[in-house]
């Protein structure tokens, strides 16, 4: 069990150091990934910017995502297949169902980001990090985007989930690192002490406070031991090189 969402971070930051991985960025999974990335940004010295994710609803049953929406220049939309064909949807009713999100998604980059664009991920390692798993949809969502923008190699960073979720990440990612993986997984919030509801002001106030304090910091070499922890994961070389007819699928 963690303390809080920052010790969750820390102890994920010396994690990854060990990988020595090559030019990385951290991308947080808005709201309860962003104080665990700023952790393991810290560490890492890297930058630190949000992989906004927005799901789109079935008619008439919206929590079941048909689609995703993940921000970027331009965003990326992610489908469910399955789901698509269940509903047997055509093109004009998908464009309608992720035209209906798209102004909130918006909302969120703007509150976010502002102005700012996303960080440029081509040829860069792209560690994607949230507060935890328990289905791992939305972590998919968000590595199927990032793989269509040309990364080095994808890194999923997580304190805790159930290991078929793991199983299931490690299929999409180059690595997964994963702290604990209880067989009997149940709310989120049981693995950690504080567990607070996240507003979008300590989103913004967090990725400011870790963009002020990697401006003022030193650039360190990093350090580490190589790979040896049972915590990390190698992922098959070949899910990174998905087929493009799948790759829109979730």
């Amino acid at each position: 069990m963690f303390r809080d969402r920052q010790e969750a971070g820390r102890k994920l930051g010396v994690e990854l150091e060990k990988l020595r991985l090559e030019n990385p960025i951290v991308l947080a999974l808005p709201r309860g990934g962003v104080p665990v990335a700023a952790e393991v940004a810290r560490a890492l010295n890297a930058p630190l910017d949000l992989a906004i994710v927005r799901k789109v609803g079935a008619p008439e049953n919206p929590e079941l995502a048909v689609a995703a929406i993940v921000d970027g220049d331009p965003p990326d939309v992610v489908l469910n297949r399955e789901v698509v064909e269940a509903y047997s949807l055509g093109d004009d009713e998908l464009r309608d169902l992720v035209a209906k999100e798209r102004p909130e998604l918006e909302r969120r980059r703007m509150a976010y980001r502002g102005k700012h664009t996303p960080l440029e991920v081509a040829g860069k390692t792209v560690i994607v990090v949230d507060d935890g798993a328990a289905t791992g949809t939305t972590m998919k969502v968000a590595i199927r985007a990032l793989k269509r923008r040309s990364p080095l190699e994808i890194v999923v960073a997580l304190p805790v989930a159930p290991p078929e979720t793991l199983t299931d990440l490690a299929g999409e990612a180059d690595w997964t690192v994963c702290l604990s993986e209880p067989a009997h997984f149940r709310a989120l919030s049981q693995n950690y002490v504080n567990f607070p509801q996240l507003s979008d002001d300590d989103v913004i106030a967090i990725c400011n406070e870790a963009a002020r304090a990697r401006n003022a910091k030193a650039c360190l070499p990093k350090v580490g031991n190589g790979f040896g922890s049972k915590t990390c994961v190698k992922s098959k070389p070949e899910a990174h090189r998905a087929n493009p007819k799948d790759r829109d699928a979730l």
